[in-house]
């Protein structure tokens, strides 16, 4: 047996085990990915486990606990700067090759290393909140913070599905699409408005949501040049405007 000193405490351990194993046997918690007890050889290739280590009156140095072995003096430091400094490190390389594992989040977390959220087309122009709101009046996108990062995100039941925000968006991270006669519109995993589409009048194709046809004879109501309401596609609206008859989808 062996006297070996971890953050100032005495410890009586077996000689020439691996570090790692007697830092955590004795309660630290002590990052690692790439050990596993039932390896002989331990490579190193994470940088997780660094301490610092210093035996007798020799200099201290920041060392990876898997390749140390305990004997007779040994002295280990488990938190000081230098060895959050090196784990820091360690994770930021680590985080390159897989910036989507969760595990290094939560240990980029734990360490106060800031990482780049996951890209989801969106630059926070706020064209869409902003058009939503000042110019259609449905106010149905705001921002919220999560994290310390601001994200557009859906007003729960305020989307009419005119499809305006998608139309705007320079960077068409907001997805509309029409398919069996149903709308959805959404902004990464998020919906934002899932609607019926009802038939133009005068083609028969559908292009609209009940809600956004409502708001619109809302609108128009009493517009002086507004004789009679036809429930009219756009380009159907062009030719009744012009005095043609809107020809019927085959």
């Amino acid at each position: 047996m062996v006297t070996i000193v971890i953050d100032g405490k005495d410890f009586m351990v077996e000689e020439g085990l691996s570090l790692l194993k007697v830092l955590r046997s004795n309660g630290k918690d002590i990052p690692s990915l790439c050990y596993h007890p039932a390896l002989k050889t331990p490579i190193g290739a994470c940088k997780l486990c660094a301490v610092e280590t210093r035996i007798k009156d020799k200099s201290s140095k920041v060392a990876l606990s898997c390749a140390v072995k305990t004997g007779e003096g040994l002295q280990v430091e488990t938190a000081t700067e230098a060895v959050r400094l090196a784990r820091s490190k360690a994770i930021q390389q680590l985080l390159v090759f897989a910036p989507q594992s969760g595990t290094l989040l939560n240990l980029a977390d734990s360490y106060g290393i800031e990482t780049s959220f996951q890209p989801d087309g969106c630059i926070r122009c706020f064209l869409c909140e902003r058009v939503c709101r000042e110019i259609v009046g449905a106010d149905a996108l705001k921002t919220v913070k999560r994290e310390g990062r601001k994200f557009i995100v859906p007003v729960e039941g305020a989307c009419i599905g005119c499809g305006t925000c998608a139309n705007i968006c320079p960077t068409q991270a907001i997805h509309i699409e029409d398919k069996e006669a149903v709308r959805t519109i959404s902004i990464r995993d998020e919906i934002i408005g899932i609607h019926p589409l009802e038939r133009c009048e005068g083609c028969g194709k559908r292009f609209a949501t009940p809600k956004f046809l409502e708001y619109i004879h809302h609108r128009t109501l009493h517009h002086p040049d507004v004789k009679e309401h036809h429930q009219y596609c756009p380009s159907c609206a062009k030719l009744f405007f012009k005095g043609k008859q809107p020809m019927p989808s085959r």
